[in-house]
C-alpha cells in the first residue's frame, strides 16, 4: 500500500520525471537516502514502471491523426495474431487497442499530411491481413490529454 510520503514522491515524478534524487527528495519533504529507497521500493513492486521521454510527434511534422476501427475475419485461425504482428510493424502506427464487441481492434496512425496518410492507408493499412470491415475516424481536437494519475 502507498502512504502520504509514496504519493508525494509520484505525484513529484509524474509533474516532472527529470528530477535529480536530491530535487525529488527535498520537493517530496524527506531526506535523499529515504527517497531513494522509496523510490527503488515503488519500481521493484512494478507501481513505476519507467522514466520516460514524450516526444510530440506534431514538433516533428506530423499533423494528421486517424483512429481505425477495425473488424476481423474471426473465422480465420489466428486472425487476431497474425493482424496485430503486421499492424505491429507499421511505424506510423502508435496505439494498438482491442476490444470485445463488433470492433476487434483500433490503431491510432499519425502521417505528415493527407497524402502521406493515404499513401499509408493505401499500402500498408489495407493490406493487413483478416480485416473484415474499417472506419476511419479522423482526429479533430484533444480535448483531454492526461497519463497524471489522482494521487
Amino acid at each position: 500500500m502507498l502512504d502520504d510520503t509514496d504519493r508525494r514522491i509520484l505525484r513529484q515524478l509524474q509533474a516532472d520525471p527529470g528530477l535529480s534524487m536530491a530535487d525529488l527528495a527535498a520537493a517530496s519533504g524527506i531526506a535523499p537516502a529515504t527517497c531513494y529507497k522509496r523510490v527503488d521500493r515503488l519500481q521493484a513492486t512494478g507501481v513505476i514502471r519507467a522514466t520516460r521521454a514524450v516526444v510530440d510527434w506534431r514538433a516533428l511534422g506530423y499533423t494528421v491523426e486517424v483512429s481505425l476501427r477495425i473488424t476481423l475475419d474471426k473465422a480465420q485461425d489466428r486472425a487476431f495474431e497474425e493482424f496485430l504482428a503486421a499492424a505491429r510493424d507499421i511505424p506510423e502506427v502508435l496505439e494498438i487497442q482491442s476490444f470485445l464487441g463488433r470492433v476487434d481492434t483500433r490503431l491510432t496512425v499519425i502521417a505528415h499530411d493527407m497524402p502521406h496518410y493515404q499513401e499509408i492507408y493505401r499500402n500498408r493499412i489495407l493490406r493487413l491481413p483478416h480485416i473484415s470491415d474499417i472506419e476511419a475516424l479522423m482526429h479533430v481536437a484533444t480535448i483531454k490529454d492526461h497519463e497524471t494519475l489522482p494521487l
